[in-house]
């Protein structure tokens, strides 16, 4: 259960209303900071639809994140949306058998996408190698946009799991197909 109360638009002035035209459970928590979810927002929309790195590709660096934290929320979130950019059942089976070391059957530019996300998720630089199989595919904006797209994602599944934000019972079946791996910290494991 949430730390803090899931609000709706009758609970917000006339002017932050607004705020929640997509009444999800992370937006209605922020939504007791207006402001917060202001400033959260403004960057969620520049990365959904005016960031110029591939959507697939955002998508997949999104889920990675999502995967390696064990963000039930975030994960089963985009999945959801990244169908809508083009990701497949099969591309996330293969970021799964990526995380793990085996075989995928991805791309090389997703494969380091993958890598890169997977590095700036544990630790904060990107190595040499993922690097520069990154700059045979992607300009300097695509390059900066990566990096903020797996920078912003690693804030929002802080977000999620510091103020214990519950997944909404229509993402679950997302979670059913693709299982998230078991997390050390007991707020983030998955109901049995």
């Amino acid at each position: 259960m949430a730390l803090v109360p899931y609000l709706s638009e009758s609970d917000l002035s006339a002017a932050d209303r607004p705020l929640l035209k997509r009444p999800i459970n992370l937006f209605r928590a922020l939504a007791n900071s207006p402001g917060a979810l202001r400033s959260h927002s403004v960057l969620g929309e520049w990365i959904r639809w005016h960031c110029e790195l591939d959507p697939r590709l955002r998508e997949l660096a999104i889920l990675q994140v999502g995967y390696l934290t064990s963000s039930r929320y975030e994960f089963s979130h985009h999945v959801h949306i990244g169908h809508q950019f083009g990701v497949t059942d099969d591309d996330i089976d293969g970021l799964i058998a990526a995380t793990a070391g085996d075989e995928h059957g991805l791309g090389e530019v997703e494969s380091a996408v993958l890598s890169a996300a997977r590095q700036l998720s544990g630790g904060t630089r990107v190595d040499e190698e993922t690097w520069e199989t990154l700059t045979r595919h992607l300009d300097n904006q695509g390059l900066v946009d990566l990096v903020m797209v797996i920078s912003f994602y690693n804030a929002v599944v802080r977000i999620l799991e510091g103020l214990q934000i519950d997944v909404e019972p229509e993402y679950q079946h997302y979670l059913d197909r693709f299982p998230l791996p078991d997390d050390r910290n007991a707020g983030n494991q998955r109901p049995k």
